[in-house]
């Protein structure tokens, strides 16, 4: 299955700026071919690539005052590679962080969820932030964390996914967060999911129900949305100007008389939520 993805962001530069960009499918996707520019007028920037110990790909440059083009393309081709995951890793996953209050939440979480491990811990957390929240663009604050979003019951996708880490940090399972391309999202754009670690492996819950968790594209990952951040930077004002994501599935085996099966591989209907999966 190939997956292609985009993204398109113009920035407008107060001064000189320090820029940080996580925008591009991280180290472990299997790439076909690969474009990030950065242009401003005739001036192309080259970046230096950053790579964290989850492989997330960091590009990082410094900005003069003007409108700044990112344009992002790549196409990736088969399932990512597993990694193993270290015990200092999957005990940094248990402790609380800044959007993820796990110490904060632990009464609810273990009075909830009493008596539950494992594969039945995940769907019950899942199902439950699924119930209780309710999906609201543009109401959300960038600081809101998971005890925010319990108190609200609703959010974006950063904010499920806060919540579903937390829940399940303090039930003692290690959960982190990921950032995503996710063909088939409506509306588009960067995606935040939640993954939970169980038997050695990382399965990714999405309590949003917006995207189909099999076609996923990894960006980031990391304790919460503070590690994730698309864009971050220092020294200077930067104005968003423009944001425009895209992804979509392409199977090597699509022909024209096969496209009415394409939805399927992206449309969140076709996920079972129940199931147990990995990004790839």
């Amino acid at each position: 299955m190939q997956r292609v993805v985009t993204a398109e962001l113009d920035l407008e530069l107060g001064s000189s700026v320090d820029l940080i960009f996580q925008v591009t499918a991280a180290q472990s996707m299997p790439l076909a071919n690969e474009l990030l520019t950065f242009t401003q007028g005739e001036r192309v920037y080259t970046p230096t690539e950053i790579v964290d110990q989850s492989g997330s790909r960091l590009h990082r440059l410094t900005g003069e005052a003007g409108r700044l083009e990112v344009r992002y393309e790549a196409t990736v081709d088969g399932r990512a590679a597993t990694s193993r995951t270290s015990d200092l890793e999957a005990i940094t996953y248990l402790r609380p962080s800044r959007y993820c209050q796990s110490d904060e939440v632990f009464q609810q979480a273990r009075r909830q969820f009493k008596g539950l491990s494992g594969h039945d811990l995940i769907a019950a957390v899942s199902e439950f932030v699924a119930t209780s929240t309710t999906y609201t663009p543009g109401l959300s604050q960038g600081t809101d964390s998971a005890v925010t979003t319990l108190m609200t019951g609703q959010g974006v996708c950063r904010d499920y996914a806060h919540v579903v880490i937390a829940l399940l940090r303090a039930m003692d399972m290690p959960a982190r967060y990921a950032a995503c391309f996710a063909p088939g999202l409506r509306p588009m754009d960067f995606h935040a999911v939640a993954e939970a670690y169980l038997d050695g492996a990382w399965y990714v819950i999405d309590a949003t129900r917006l995207s189909n968790r099999n076609s996923l594209v990894r960006i980031a990952t990391g304790r919460d949305a503070a590690d994730c951040a698309f864009l971050s930077f220092h020294g200077g004002y930067v104005g968003l100007e423009h944001l425009r994501v895209d992804a979509w599935v392409m199977p090597e085996d699509a022909t024209l008389d096969g496209l009415d099966t394409l939805p399927e591989l992206a449309d969140p209907a076709h996920d079972d939520f129940a199931e147990l999966v990995q990004i790839a």
